[in-house]
Parts: structure tokens; C-alpha cells; sequence
């Protein structure tokens, strides 16, 4: 069965898209733990980081840290920080989260945004993804 990430890759579920290339898609998570909170996943739906094969880490890693240094530049954090659970959507996926403060890492607490707050933010980060 697909997951909900290859769902919103085929484009049958909607997303807040960031930034993609051939093999990678950044979106806007819908429950995001601070302001820019993104996720970057490879489009071949695989569960689990570790079994990516090297090539596939490497172009998400690099995808990520691409988007990542695109965030920011488009909001006021201290630093983007980079989490990989992989527990609640068996596709792989990069958390990329703006921090200003440890708090901004608990996955329990979530901000809430307008759907135009959503989609300014994603036109902003792409425009800063050289």
C-alpha cells in the first residue's frame, strides 16, 4: 500500500511543495513542530533510512542540506536542525526544522498555520534555494 508520501508525489494528495528535483521532494509539514517546519523525502518509497542504498542517501542528504540552507535564509531561527524518525510514515523523510530553541524539537507541540501562511512560506523557501 502506498504511503502517504507517494501519495502526495503521484499528486493525488496535495502539498505545500518547497522544492523537487528527479528524485527528491521538499514540503511544508501540515503539523509543523516551528515555523518553516519541511520535509524532504526521495520520491521511491522506501521505509527505512538505512536501507537506502548510498547513492539514494547521498541525493537525500544532499537535497536536504540544498533545502535546509534555502530555509534559512527565509526564516529567523538560530539554526536549521535535521531529524530522521521514520516511526509515523513508512517513507523515508528528513525532518528539517528552523530552531530557536531545544522546545522546537518536540514532535508533541505543533504551531498552527493559515493555508496562505503555508503557501507564502513555500514560495519564499523556493526562492531561496540556489
Amino acid at each position: 500500500m502506498a504511503s502517504i508520501f507517494s501519495k502526495i508525489v503521484d499528486g493525488s494528495i496535495p502539498c505545500y511543495k518547497v522544492y523537487e528535483d528527479d528524485d527528491c521532494l521538499a514540503f511544508l509539514d501540515i503539523n509543523p513542530n516551528s515555523f518553516g517546519h519541511t520535509l524532504c523525502i526521495l520520491k521511491r518509497e522506501v521505509d527505512y533510512l538505512f536501507d537506502l542504498n548510498d547513492v539514494e542517501y547521498n541525493k537525500l542528504m544532499n537535497f536536504s542540506k540544498k533545502v535546509a540552507n534555502g530555509l534559512e535564509k527565509s526564516v529567523t531561527c538560530k539554526r536549521v536542525a535535521l531529524s530522521v524518525v521514520g516511526l509515523e510514515v513508512p517513507h523515508v523523510h528528513v525532518h528539517l526544522i528552523p530552531l530557536n530553541s531545544m522546545s522546537d524539537m518536540d514532535f508533541s507541540k505543533n504551531i498552527q498555520l493559515e493555508k496562505k501562511d503555508f503557501e507564502n512560506l513555500a514560495l519564499k523557501i523556493n526562492s531561496n534555494i540556489k
